[in-house]
């Protein structure tokens, strides 16, 4: 078993008045992000496959480093109703409840891939491609938009 760690490009942006990432809200809960977000994908495949990471701007710029574990960087841009159709997603107030710590998420496949969503300040929903394991429903059309629209994806 790993853990997805972030690095710098996942911290929160210079000069942003938002908690670091991984500290709770207030309330003690996580919350919906509310107006436009960026959010960040980082993949795995098992315990030795190279981290994939791609970063989504909110007006749909992305970066992808080692985007299809083969050591291929890029940049690209989502088309204008997949940005609206992508923001719209990560303010759904649902994302609240698909986050690891409220759904008390543990890895539970070894060699599968691992996606990881980063959606600041604080949401972090991990899903595996593992045989019976659901996706939480909005997180999951998110990872679906990412890695049909980006090179994040798996490559045999």
């Amino acid at each position: 078993m790993f853990a997805l760690t972030g690095c710098s490009v996942f911290d929160r942006a210079e000069g942003s008045t938002a908690p670091p990432r991984g500290s709770a809200p207030p309330s003690g809960e996580a919350s919906a992000p509310t107006g436009t977000r960026r959010v960040s994908l980082v993949q795995k495949v098992g315990a030795d496959g190279p981290v994939r990471s791609l970063e989504v701007e909110p007006n749909g710029r992305w970066a992808c480093q080692d985007c299809a574990g083969d050591g291929v960087n890029s940049t690209g841009e989502l088309a204008p109703d997949q940005v609206q159709r992508l923001q719209r997603m990560l303010a759904d107030p649902a994302l609240a409840k698909e986050t690891d710590e409220a759904r008390q998420y543990k890895l539970a496949c070894i060699d599968a891939l691992t996606s990881t969503l980063l959606i600041p300040p604080g949401l972090t929903i991990t899903s595996q491609d593992c045989p019976g394991e659901e996706r939480p429903p909005v997180a999951g059309e998110i990872l679906l938009l990412l890695t049909q629209a980006t090179p994040a994806e798996v490559r045999g």
